[in-house]
């Protein structure tokens, strides 16, 4: 098991570009599926989630070629349909949680899928309720093989129908609008998740021939097509990873700048780091973020503590919660951190509270953080990453840290972040892999 030996104290300096969003390209990956024509995606990440979605793709029959970094195209001409129920096809999916948009496309295109109990992170439970429901609403049945921890799912022809989603989860919208636009119809989806990344993906899918309406909205409408073609199509840069880099600067007082960030698409983001107190300068594409000796966390117009909470697109992603509690480790004030949306996210700052950090565990949900405004420096200790996000703040702790920190289980880390320690080295970090 891999880990980070981090030195902290060290500013960095220069810039820096995110990668390719990674929850945009799995879903884009996955909807490769609905066509026998080439698909070619740019700006693909080369991190763990994404090669490991790849090689499933491959391993059922997908023709893969990598044309240059982050480049590839896919055609999935020769299915091999009986892999689908084998065990190393169910092993594989159940180690990845991007593997449960495997089913709409595969259900529309070739009437049957599989789904294992998806695995990724361990940040509390995360349902399938709105994929099945939304695929049986178009005409799919499903019966479950407790046993082998399995769903089988059938549709001998998917029809379009009304739809009111019982939650507007990301995922669960990408898989029905994959599954209804090669269904028999028109599919309206109420309440479906609007976030960037799936409007990408609905753009993807019109650049192959489907029609698709209410893209950026929760009400999106679906006119069924009799197949699709191939396209090229260049994913946006990661969210998480510009948030990420914009909480690193503030934690360790560096002037760095972001590069080429999709500033439009970030969404509440840019507001959420304002609202600790950090500032930075919009400059065309880029974020630069100034050394800042001091920042403090605004309070709300009747005086009463500030509270940041995730909610879904436009409200802020459940993704960045562990970055900006993190950041408001070294600000002047409170803040409250609400993460509504899984109840284990917040079981991290246990090691940050290790590191002479001032935090509140409430309850699952709700941390206060009180900031230090620079008055302590926090101490440096042998952690584990528990998942993805929990790991990269662990590691802005880490950096901003007066010693030697170790971070393991960085594997985790990798899931969601390409070359990172290379990159950051490169612009005054000191971070090496074990």
């Amino acid at each position: 098991m891999a880990s980070f030996i981090i030195e902290g104290g060290h500013k960095l300096q220069g810039s820096i570009t995110p990668q390719g969003a990674k929850n945009e390209v799995l879903q884009e990956i996955c909807a490769t599926l609905l066509t026998d024509e080439e698909v070619t995606i740019e700006n693909i990440p080369d991190i763990a989630d994404v090669n490991n979605l790849i090689q499933q793709l491959m391993n059922m029959g997908v023709a893969v070629s990598k044309n240059g970094p982050g480049c590839y195209t896919f055609q999935a001409r020769n299915i091999n349909l009986d892999y689908l129920e084998s065990d190393e096809y169910i092993e594989g999916c159940a180690q990845l949680r991007g593997s449960v948009m495997f089913i709409g496309p595969l259900l529309a295109r070739f009437g049957r899928a599989t789904l294992s109990t998806p695995g990724g992170d361990k940040i509390g439970r995360r349902r399938v309720d709105t994929h099945l429901l939304g695929l049986q609403k178009l005409g799919a049945s499903f019966h479950h093989i407790e046993e082998k921890g399995i769903y089988c799912i059938e549709a001998k022809k998917l029809k379009g129908c009304y739809m009111l989603l019982d939650e507007a989860s990301v995922t669960g919208t990408a898989n029905i609008i994959m599954a209804a636009a090669l269904a028999e119809g028109t599919t309206t989806i109420y309440n479906a998740a609007c976030e960037p990344y799936i409007q990408q993906l609905c753009r993807m899918l019109c650049k192959m021939g489907a029609r698709i309406s209410g893209i950026a909205s929760n009400l999106i409408t679906i006119e069924g097509v009799v197949s699709l073609g191939g396209c090229r199509h260049r994913a946006l840069p990661d969210m998480i990873e510009v948030g990420s880099f914009i909480g690193m600067a503030a934690m360790t007082q560096s002037e760095i700048t972001i590069k080429d960030v999709s500033f439009g698409n970030l969404g509440i983001i840019p507001e959420s780091f304002r609202r600790l107190g950090v500032y930075f300068e919009q400059q065309g594409d880029d974020i630069f973020i100034p050394a800042q000796e001091h920042y403090e966390i605004e309070s709300f117009l009747d005086g009463s503590i500030m509270s940041i909470s995730d909610a879904p697109w436009p409200g802020l992603t459940p993704d960045l919660l562990s970055v900006l509690l993190v950041t408001a480790i070294q600000a002047k004030g409170s803040v409250l951190i609400h993460q509504k949306m899984f109840e284990s996210r917040l079981f991290f700052v246990d090691k940050l509270i290790d590191m002479g950090a001032q935090i509140l565990l409430c309850d699952p949900h709700r941390a206060v953080v009180i900031g230090h405004d620079r008055q302590f420096k926090l101490r440096p200790r042998s952690m584990s990453s528990p998942d993805i996000r929990a790991g990269i703040a662990l590691l802005i702790a880490a950096m901003s840290a007066e010693g030697q920190s170790r971070i393991d289980n960085i594997d985790q880390i990798d899931r969601g972040y390409q070359n990172l320690e290379q990159r950051l080295n490169q612009i005054g970090a000191k971070i090496t892999r074990s």
